[in-house]
């Protein structure tokens, strides 16, 4: 993630939304913060994807004894 944390990529690309949004930015300069919100966001992506396959859901068995699960992989 280019070194930044997920909370990093997250603040800069919402950053960048609402730079665009204020539609006050010259073509190029709003593309470049465009081409920018969209690195964010693909780092944002994998940073959750990484997570998601890294939590495990703490349960009950039958008998009442706390086990490991991953995640279903249709969640």
């Amino acid at each position: 993630m280019n070194d930044l944390s997920f909370e990093q990529a997250l603040k800069q690309l919402e950053e960048s939304v609402a730079r665009l949004e204020s539609g006050d930015l010259p073509l190029e300069e709003a593309l470049a913060c465009f081409e920018q919100g969209v690195r964010n966001a693909q780092a944002c992506r994998k940073a959750l994807r990484d997570v998601e396959t890294r939590i495990e859901l703490l349960v009950k068995d039958q008998d009442g004894n706390l086990a490991l699960k991953p995640p279903a992989e249709d969640e």
